[in-house]
């Protein structure tokens, strides 16, 4: 059993209310209700060519990606994980998603860069994918993407809004028969890396930025560094809608998925996303059936579980 899932249940049991655990590794649930062209929100656009922006020829990392195939338990996986958003967006508005985690190494790009793909993947909605962590950048090397200009720039008054704007110039199959992309999937990549990237993320551009791509997609999906490390993360975290947690299964410290988790107390928290969990628990529950029939001992698989609750914590 994953030790950071007992620890946050006996958490949650010693404070007297235990969030509903809804499985990471079941298959999408036929139940949960996606948003349609129609249950979207008005689309007001903002002064950005979408189809106009800058393409590039991306080589994503099939590794790295596995939503890229159009099967297997990482897609499995990842839909379960996005049919848990789609839900949350029900029980309140829900557009922007900070993604991050307590410390380094825990998955959180790989969490961020898969969900927005397999986001992207299911629906003509425009999905926006931005690389928050200017300490560590990470996205542009998961999707094979050029880093020459992207959000410091931008933070630091060098560029304007399309001109960190960026898509795949050829998004058709790779040599394994898998889909090499999404059409509709664009990515801001953290650009030249800075010193001062707290100060950066914390000035009134950030939010700028925010409000003025948002109303051209459905879905944005931000990577944010660590939050022990730096302040980064709570600071990005103010102009989003919520956050959603990574830790690491049989490996992050309760102590620090703890310490995460309160470092977001004025932020509305989705959950935590188990990464790379090699024995689910045991709950003797029907999902856990489908635990078995998903399992994977793939070392970049995220499986793990999404601890829901609503509101502020």
């Amino acid at each position: 059993m994953s030790r950071i899932h007992e620890a946050l249940q006996r958490a949650y049991l010693e404070r007297g209310r235990m969030p509903v655990l809804s499985d990471f590794q079941v298959a999408e649930p036929d139940h949960v209700p996606i948003p349609s062209d129609s249950d979207a929100e008005p689309i007001v656009k903002a002064n950005i060519e979408i189809d106009g922006m800058t393409r590039h020829a991306w080589t994503p990392s099939i590794a790295s990606l596995p939503t890229l195939a159009d099967r297997g338990t990482s897609v499995e996986q990842f839909r379960a994980l996005r049919s848990h958003i789609y839900q949350a967006r029900f029980e309140a508005p829900l557009k922007t998603i900070l993604i991050a985690s307590g410390m380094p190494s825990e998955g959180k790009s790989f969490v961020a860069a898969n969900l927005a793909m397999s986001l992207a993947r299911n629906s003509t909605h425009n999905i926006l994918l931005i690389d928050g962590d200017l300490r560590r950048p990470s996205l542009h090397t998961l999707l094979g993407a050029p880093n020459s200009v992207g959000l410091s720039d931008f933070l630091e008054g060098k560029a304007g809004v399309s001109d960190i704007l960026q898509r795949d110039q050829d998004h058709g199959k790779g040599e394994d028969g898998s889909t090499k992309n999404a059409a509709n999937l664009t990515l801001i990549t953290s650009g030249n890396s800075t010193d001062h990237s707290t100060e950066l993320v914390a000035g009134k551009r950030m939010k700028e930025l925010i409000m003025s791509v948002s109303p051209n997609f459905d879905w944005i999906i931000i990577d944010a560094p660590p939050v022990l490390a730096a302040s980064d993360a709570v600071e990005i975290s103010r102009a989003v809608d919520a956050v959603l947690l990574i830790a690491r299964g049989a490996s992050t410290p309760y102590e620090v998925a703890q310490h995460a988790q309160a470092a977001f107390g004025n932020s509305r928290i989705l959950g935590f996303v188990l990464n790379n969990v090699k024995d689910a628990p045991k709950t003797g529950s029907y999902s856990y059936n489908y635990n078995n029939y998903y399992r994977s001992d793939s070392e970049g698989s995220a499986q793990g579980k999404l601890s829901k609750e609503n509101g502020k914590q």
